[in-house]
């Protein structure tokens, strides 16, 4: 099998097309946009609603008010002058009486004096009228309108027929309506009021008609709607930020999903290439190595040197196979409770000879340290790994310092492993724990994950930092045996 076909098996290249790009969804662009619009939307609805109903409550509310302070006094001035079996549309309307002593039409005279005096100085009002069941002006504070007779008007034969109360809001002054001559023009809006007056048969003997601007109620109902719109504003930005959030979380969670997914793809593709390639590198290695090696036992070989260097590289590249190998290896052992300390010492003494040439100073700090979860020779490949680094970072000379800590709930047992080696960079930091990164010449960069994978085996995690000039820590953390 050629390069080229080996490739084109394991890793097939898909060319990414402009259509490609266009089906791409943007899920939180998207959710963003129409979200938005439609909570906006809702949240504008609601608004409105709200406002319209306060209004119209507020405005009923007010003419019902209003009714019934008029009928009261309506009352009120009949029993105060002694006219029982009187109704006040009746006295308002002098025609519909006979002949009265001149004490009831006295009586009468000042009821209805009084009456309208109550009524032409109600709060906030522009213009009072009274009308007669045949739809004339009998009384009204702009006398121009007493004597007219008012015709087609809807709201008023609506208020006759109905024997109730109609009440109205105008934004402005409707031409077409004559009996709507203020003799102060409203600034904003203003309300119109129909109580009827009426008899004992439940007959309309004379309409009211008022017409109001009531400067509190406006002020109640302007504050009212600054804060419904208040209200509603923060609650459709609340619930569209938390659902953004919400969202944001999950589409960040679905593209790490995503690139680990791919990445487990090609991850699985590099596996297969690099076992396929490290056994069919065996076989020629050994054959070029021991080729080698008969040619280096001739005597008087003149190229002594060079068959040394190429059995050296040999060798070396066979390490490397081996190393591959281990690494692309699915992890076994089951999990047991090793002895964290026993460890460390061994691998320590296995280095032994390494640390005294390097010049290395080795301080193991550790007190009582309870079992962990691990593997014993899987545990003595991380340590081995970790360790090999942290020489190898201190080749003039340097300390060695490894420490053993427990987590406050004990849960949790972290041993740190620092040396005050050169250092990495922040690039080289964050790259430490990629699959074939090395800093190191002639190094595969497999060691740390293969520490990252066994560590993440048995429950643990594994942590680097480190700075320029001033060395490395490794934070090994283990699940503490129960």
């Amino acid at each position: 099998m050629n390069a080229a076909s080996f490739w084109s098996r394991y890793f097939p290249v898909r060319g990414v097309t402009s259509s490609d790009s266009a089906e791409q969804f943007d899920l939180l662009r998207w959710f963003s946009v129409i979200s938005f619009l439609i909570i906006g939307a809702v949240a504008i609805g609601l608004g409105s609603l709200s406002t319209r109903f306060l209004m119209n409550e507020s405005l009923e509310r007010d003419a019902l008010l209003s009714a019934q302070f008029i009928q009261a006094v309506a009352v009120g001035e009949i029993r105060h002058h002694d006219l029982s079996g009187m109704q006040m549309g009746a006295v308002l309307a002098p025609s519909l009486y006979g002949m009265l002593n001149e004490e009831t039409a006295l009586n009468r005279g000042r009821a209805r004096s009084e009456f309208l005096d109550h009524l032409a100085h109600l709060p906030d009002i522009l213009l009072a009228t009274i009308y007669s069941p045949d739809r004339v002006v009998v009384w009204s504070t702009n006398p121009i309108l007493v004597g007219r007779k008012i015709v087609g008007d809807a709201a008023l034969e609506a208020a006759f027929t109905s024997r109730g109360r109609v009440s109205a809001r105008y934004n402005e002054v409707q031409d077409g309506r004559i009996e709507q001559q203020f003799i102060h023009p409203p600034q904003e809006f203003f309300i119109e009021n129909y109580i009827p007056l009426i008899d004992e048969q439940g007959n309309v003997l004379a309409m009211v008609e008022i017409y109001k601007e009531p400067v509190d109620l406006i002020e109640r109902v302007n504050r009212g709607f600054r804060l419904i719109w208040m209200a509603t504003a923060l609650g459709g930005l609340g619930i569209y930020f938390g659902l953004f959030w919400i969202v944001w979380r999950a589409s960040k969670l679905l593209a790490s999903q995503q690139n680990q997914l791919v990445a487990n793809k090609t991850y699985g593709g590099l596996v297969e290439m690099s076992t396929a390639v490290a056994h069919s590198m065996r076989n020629p290695l050994a054959s070029i190595r021991t080729s080698a090696e008969l040619a280096q036992s001739m005597e008087g070989q003149p190229a002594g040197k060079n068959i040394a260097d190429i059995v050296s590289q040999v060798d070396r590249m066979s390490i490397w196979v081996r190393d591959l190998l281990l690494c692309l290896r699915p992890l076994r052992g089951e999990s047991e409770q090793v002895d964290l300390v026993g460890a460390v010492h061994s691998v320590l003494g296995a280095f032994e000879q390494q640390i005294a040439y390097s010049k290395v100073q080795v301080a193991f700090v550790s007190g009582p340290t309870p079992l962990v979860v691990s593997h014993q020779l899987l545990l003595a490949q991380v340590l081995n790994s970790v360790i090999a680094n942290a020489i190898e970072a201190m080749p003039d000379g340097g300390r060695l310092a490894i420490s053993t800590s427990l987590s406050a709930d004990g849960q949790k047992l972290y041993l740190s492993i620092n040396d005050s080696g050169k250092g990495m960079t922040r690039q080289q930091e964050m790259m430490a724990f990629k699959s074939f990164y090395t800093t190191k010449l002639g190094g595969l960069g497999i060691g740390l994950i293969m520490v990252k994978q066994i560590m993440e085996r048995f429950g643990g995690e594994v942590s680097l930092s480190s700075q320029e000039q001033a060395g490395t820590s490794v934070c090994l953390c283990f699940k503490v045996a129960s």
